[in-house]
């Protein structure tokens, strides 16, 4: 059964999950609808720069933002000079990582919905002399929904599947910085197996739970398409 410390980490992988999904809603939104309007040569870069972790080792990226984040690094003796500590092996720490690692995740779906909107219906909405503004937020927002729900659900999910990343970052401090994929990786160093066990199953539950409902909301959105 599960104890005290692994609904813990259960509650901590939550919470990290969830801010990371808002911060990066609203992160990737904006960015999402410059790569997908722009012709400008730094399109390419940075586009290369949001999809990086996908390829990336997440050790390797954790690897160098705990080196920015360390004392050593910039933000580390920007947070220093603030006063506020170094974010290393702390949750705002893993806050950052987690949204570092799992941007191309809210980023894609959200610039491909806004991509297969076209043309037509900002031109329309530009004869009718709605600013860019206005046209983003009652043309091309609510034709993106699928792709914010998809980005949000793919965000969450990959927030709590991180181990590579949360442990280079965060180590495995129990209340602080231990999520669930490091509770089952201190289970299993401990020969624990049924506690393992526990969580891992729980895992496999929310990842058939999270493909389902990326697959239903595909096949809605292809419904409402025709």
């Amino acid at each position: 059964m599960l104890d005290h410390h692994a609904w813990q980490a259960i509650w901590l992988t939550l919470e990290l999950a969830t801010l990371t999904t808002l911060l990066l809603l609203l992160l990737a939104t904006p960015l999402a609808w410059w790569l997908s309007q722009t012709r400008s040569r730094w399109r390419a870069p940075i586009s290369a720069i949001v999809t990086l972790p996908l390829v990336l080792p997440p050790s390797v990226l954790g690897f160098y933002l705990l080196v920015l984040m360390g004392p050593q690094g910039p933000l580390g003796q920007l947070t220093l000079a603030l006063g506020w500590g170094t974010l290393s092996f702390t949750f705002t720490g893993l806050l950052i990582g987690s949204i570092a690692f799992s941007l191309p995740f809210a980023v894609q779906p959200i610039q491909h919905a806004f991509e297969s909107i076209g043309d037509r219906p900002l031109e329309a909405a530009a004869t009718l002399r709605a600013s860019p503004l206005d046209a983003f937020f009652s043309i091309a927002l609510p034709l993106a929904r699928p792709g914010l729900l998809t980005a949000a659900i793919l965000s969450f999910a990959h927030t709590v599947g991180e181990f590579g990343v949360v442990l280079m970052i965060g180590g495995n401090i129990p209340g602080k910085t231990r999520v669930v994929s490091t509770q089952i990786y201190g289970h299993v160093e401990a020969m624990e197996y049924v506690q393992a066990h526990w969580l891992a199953g729980g895992m496999l539950a929310f990842s058939f739970v999270v493909l389902l409902c990326l697959s239903l909301l595909k096949r809605n959105g292809a419904s409402v398409m025709r």
